[in-house]
């Protein structure tokens, strides 16, 4: 509930605002990255999908379980590919 606040509940984002997380170059090029923005958050641009995406996205105060469990979904939805996320992965990340 909280991704699609922003997001979408199709993962397509706002345009000119806040990026898509479906289909998205950014997303599915790193999941340890996208691990570590859900746990710090992101301020500054970024560019999804060739477009360039300058908005700020706060830490986001869940469990590794929870985390794991979004981002699990959110690669297993709107044509991403498919990445199983575990706790384990985000404690690793949490560890850097």
């Amino acid at each position: 509930k909280t991704c699609f606040a922003c997001h979408q509940e199709n993962g397509e984002g706002v345009e000119h605002a806040f990026p898509p997380l479906a289909k998205s170059d950014f997303l599915n090029a790193d999941a340890e990255r996208a691990i570590g923005i859900v746990i710090h958050g992101k301020n500054g641009s970024i560019t999804v999908n060739g477009k360039t995406y300058n908005s700020s996205m706060p830490s986001q105060t869940l469990t590794d379980e929870e985390i794991a469990n979004v981002l699990t979904y959110v690669y297993s939805s709107w044509g991403n590919s498919n990445k199983d996320i575990s706790a384990a992965m985000v404690s690793k990340v949490k560890g850097k």
